[in-house]
């Protein structure tokens, strides 16, 4: 089975979120996205790992509400030893489930910066992205710009398979995220509009 591989820290679980999910599953060949709950992005030092588990349950909560999507949330990065790098999220996952084709979900924003994550050749060739707009970034020219890095070896391992690199144009863009949710209800706004 084609499995979309989301991974966030979802902090809160937002309407962006869910329109993704959606996009993955209904207009997309993926059978199942795995809602993947980070204890804590190596890019992100603020997020308390501690809050994983309750972030995971909150996601169950939230996917729960939604039994007609094709998703289930899954705590395999709050077993995982510190730091949490997608690269052995993907290995984990693939020694898991071995029959199953797994696929990274990131936004523009994280393609633009795919570089400096650990093992990001590996990322995208052994598994590939399923990249979704966000509003300031061109991803055709971002994935143009790593294909041709690809195409031309740059120090990548010649029998390494070419970049798997799948844009979600057609995917709504939902201008909101945690973090200004966060910030709103911190500021005394009302968010539950927002929030799954």
């Amino acid at each position: 089975m084609k499995i979309a591989v989301y991974t966030g820290t979802f902090n809160p679980m937002h309407i962006g979120h869910l329109a993704i999910i959606r996009h993955l599953t209904n207009r997309m060949d993926f059978g199942m996205v795995y809602l993947v709950v980070s204890p804590q992005s190596p890019f992100k030092e603020y997020m308390k790992a501690e809050s994983g588990a309750e972030r995971y349950s909150a996601a169950l909560d939230a996917v729960s509400r939604h039994p007609e999507l094709k998703v289930r949330a899954d705590d395999i990065e709050l077993h995982l030893p510190a730091p949490q790098y997608t690269i052995r999220t993907l290995d984990t996952l693939k020694a898991r489930e071995p029959e199953n084709d797994f696929t990274l979900v990131i936004g523009a924003d994280n393609l633009q910066d795919i570089r400096k994550w650990k093992d990001y050749r590996r990322i995208l060739s052994e598994y590939g992205v399923a990249v979704y707009p966000r509003n300031g970034y061109d991803m055709k020219a971002l994935r143009d710009g790593l294909m041709t890095e690809c195409n031309a070896g740059s120090g990548a391992d010649e029998s390494a398979e070419g970049y798997r690199i799948l844009l979600m144009d057609d995917a709504p863009m939902v201008d909101i995220s945690s973090t200004q949710i966060r910030e709103g209800i911190a500021a005394g706004k009302d968010m539950s509009s927002y929030i799954i």
